[in-house]
């Protein structure tokens, strides 16, 4: 009998989880699963950003669309712009010499010096005078309407005082940022580390390696890290320990062998390769994932099932490789309020992932329960609702919160 079986300390949802591994499962069901803000806490106390890298500017454009974050915040190193500058192609002028001057009585300018969007003003002008209301004959520039002190000049420091901070740590860089960056003279930068994530496939062909392996990649990509697929392996913990204990990862994810069958021996096989911190969580789908450390790394198991996976995975696989990353620990997803169609029913006691899609009037209708699996429901979906473990559910034409899937569907 493994030693996973010893012991009678079982997570529960209102206390953390105690040193002691918990109980096989197998054959005999779970007795208690941990909360959702266990597991989360878990992985919070657990899991902490990488050592961040040090980027040169110039090759931050190539890798924006893996999604760069800040490691520190970025100070503006001076007022920008660091000296007065024309706003507006024109001719400066002190806003002196313009007074009075209109179309029927033009005043001769003799110390106009045209310039362009973004020069210094030279000295002894304020103001730029646009090229509409100036006539010129030969050498001699007359204005045809007056100027106001400061028209058309941004100031020293307008747009930027020094010392302001200009992006928070964990601002996911954009192409604008990496212009104004470089306009201020900033040439490198300290970025959040890509974490490498090995995916072992737990169980081979009967749990569906290529979608797991598909949508995991893909998964993990967009959370900022960087993919290596081990497997598919053989239901067998001898194989599964090797895996899970090889170096060269910072967080292992597991999918596939964590439920209550005879074969499901990813739990024990991460006991005896490192800790079984937690497994089993009040989550629907996905109640069977796990928690624990493996060759000195985190280690998160999640169901085989596909929809069970991609849920176990968005709500604790990912947070830990978005905090390895430095990257902001929540969901990933852009959250609007909606009204719901008809009622989503839910029971106490777990937390559940409802797909849903937009009606024509922009509500939304469930598109599968959580009961239901499999991928089709998510891939018709538009987001999804999460319904709390203390819930019942929402009543038709309540307003919930929308997980939009796509940044398009706002």
């Amino acid at each position: 009998m493994s030693s996973a079986r010893a012991g009678d300390d079982r997570a529960t949802g209102d206390r953390r989880p105690s040193s002691a591994i918990p109980p096989d499962v197998r054959g005999r069901g779970f007795s208690s699963r941990a909360a959702l803000p266990v597991m989360e806490g878990w992985i919070d106390a657990t899991v902490g950003p990488l050592p961040p890298r040090a980027v040169a500017l110039a090759d931050l454009a190539a890798m924006l669309a893996e999604g760069v974050v800040l490691a520190d915040p970025v100070s503006v190193p001076g007022d920008w712009p660091p000296a007065d500058r024309a706003a507006r192609d024109g001719v400066a002028v002190a806003s002196s010499d313009t007074l009075g001057a209109g179309s029927y009585n033009p005043v001769p300018l003799p110390g106009a010096v045209t310039v362009a969007a973004g020069e210094p003003m030279p000295a002894g002008t304020d103001a730029v005078l646009p090229v509409e209301a100036m006539q010129a004959d030969g050498p001699f520039v007359e204005a045809l309407g007056s100027a106001a002190p400061g028209e058309g000049v941004e100031r020293q420091g307008e747009g930027l005082r020094g010392g302001t901070v200009l992006l928070k740590a964990g601002h996911r860089l954009r192409p604008q940022d990496l212009g104004l960056l470089a306009a201020l003279g900033i040439d490198t930068v300290r970025v959040g580390a890509r974490p490498r994530v090995r995916i072992v496939l737990a169980g081979g062909p009967r749990s569906g390696p290529e979608t797991l392996g598909a949508m995991l990649t893909a998964l993990v990509t967009r959370d900022g890290g960087v993919a290596e697929l081990v497997g598919p392996l053989p239901a067998n913990r001898a194989a599964l320990a090797a895996a899970y204990v090889a170096p060269g990862a910072d967080l292992t994810i597991s999918a596939g062998r964590t439920g209550v069958g005879e074969d499901d021996v990813a739990p024990l096989a991460l006991a005896e390769a490192g800790q079984l911190a937690l497994h089993g969580v009040a989550l629907r789908p996905g109640d069977s994932a796990a928690l624990g450390t493996a060759g000195g790394v985190p280690a998160v198991l999640l169901p085989g099932e596909p929809m069970a996976c991609l849920t176990a995975y968005e709500l604790l696989a990912g947070r830990a490789v978005r905090r390895l990353g430095g990257r902001d620990s929540a969901l990933p997803h852009p959250a609007v309020p909606a009204v719901t169609v008809r009622k989503l029913v839910s029971e106490i006691g777990c937390t559940e992932l409802y797909r849903v899609r937009r009606t024509a009037d922009g509500m939304v209708e469930p598109v599968a329960s959580p009961h239901r699996p499999g991928l089709a429901g998510a891939v018709l979906a538009d987001g999804f609702v999460l319904i709390p473990a203390d819930s019942e559910g929402f009543p038709a034409g309540a307003t919930v919160t929308l997980h939009c899937f796509d940044g398009t569907n706002l």
